[in-house]
């Protein structure tokens, strides 16, 4: 299946003319979109930052925005809400302070599907959703529209009030720079099987396999120093990704030595991949898909919001630590602190 991509030649800026524009959230994301749309033409005076009073909101007001700590007063105002805060309290917030007091064309964006997907959030049947979702985190999203580029970013319509949501969901995108690169057609259920099959399948099992290699090769004699440098700390392995962004996943390698060329690619046709895919399906339909996960997790949302062992997070961090390759980065770390 190959997407529809969209470019700033697709996008009607006047459909925003004379909107306001508040944004929910001013970190990472909602500092790096609402600065670009500034530059991008929108007038000051109809960007409005809200924000609880804090190092954001200073943040914010340091930046020359508008920042509302009320925040039924901020979505009283709005005609489009950007929701950048993060998914576990969107409900909460969304539901009980924004929802209530939106107009009933408004137009809500997010950034993530993961709300949206799982029905989490109260939308009225007259209003628009869309998702505007860089890939890309909020320092590269300002730092490339500074200097004239784009990046890559999904687009979709998830509801169409007004019979205008995908033009506004474009308008938004060329605002914040996205579709100078090109704007993925995506969906929200897309968005969200693939961010969290990464987060709870692909990761957990390079996780898993950097740990069982290192004390593979711990067991045969290396030292701590040694596997921690070839393993990760060198930035090798962040230097491949970048090459396979930039040449291809396989065309990468040639950067290689011949011998590493050889024995990763006659490596990988080696390995019988049924068992991993059949893992990686289980997670996907009986796990993401399927609403268990979110279900489990909102359980536990209001507790990572706690301090030490009450925070199931730390736990995780702890169990984690104290792995053996945990623990040794933790004693190579100690040692040269001095050179890191």
């Amino acid at each position: 299946m190959s997407a529809k991509i969209y470019y700033d030649s697709d996008a009607n800026l006047d459909v925003l003319g004379g909107k306001t524009i508040v944004f929910l959230g001013f970190g990472n994301q909602g500092a790096a979109q609402a600065q670009n749309l500034r530059d991008s033409g929108i007038p000051n005076d109809k960007i409005i930052v809200a924000n609880r009073p804090d190092s954001y909101a200073e943040d914010a007001k340091s930046k020359g925005f508008n920042v509302e700590h009320n925040f039924a007063n901020a979505a009283k105002q709005a005609d489009v809400v950007f929701l950048l805060i993060p998914d576990q309290v969107q409900p909460r917030v969304f539901n009980t302070e924004i929802a209530p007091n939106l107009k009933d064309d408004a137009a809500i964006v997010v950034a993530s599907g993961y709300n949206v997907f799982f029905k989490l959030l109260n939308f009225k049947p007259s209003q628009d959703v869309v998702m505007v979702a860089p890939r890309m985190i909020g320092s590269s999203v300002r730092s490339l529209f500074v200097k004239g580029k784009g990046f890559p970013c999904f687009v979709s319509t998830e509801q169409d009030g007004t019979g205008k949501a995908l033009e506004i969901a474009l308008a938004l995108s060329r605002v914040i720079g996205a579709t100078k690169a090109g704007a993925i057609a995506s969906s929200a259920r897309e968005e969200t099987a693939m961010d969290l099959f990464a987060e709870q399948a692909l990761w957990p099992n390079i996780i898993m396999l950097f740990r069982e290699a290192f004390s593979v090769l711990k067991e045969a004699g290396c030292s701590d120093e040694a596997l921690c440098y070839e393993m990760w700390m060198s930035k090798e392995p962040a230097e491949i990704f970048e090459r396979a962004a930039e040449d291809g996943f396989i065309q990468q390698l040639k950067h290689h030595s011949t011998v590493s060329q050889y024995g990763q690619l006659n490596g990988a046709l080696a390995l019988d991949g049924t068992a991993a895919r059949e893992h990686f399906k289980n997670i996907l339909y009986n796990q993401v898909l399927n609403g268990k996960f979110q279900k489990e997790f909102s359980k536990i949302e209001d507790d990572l919001e706690k301090e030490g062992d009450e925070n199931p997070l730390n736990i995780l961090y702890k169990k984690s630590e104290a792995s053996e390759l945990g623990q040794a980065e933790k004693r190579v770390r100690a040692r040269l602190a001095g050179l890191l």
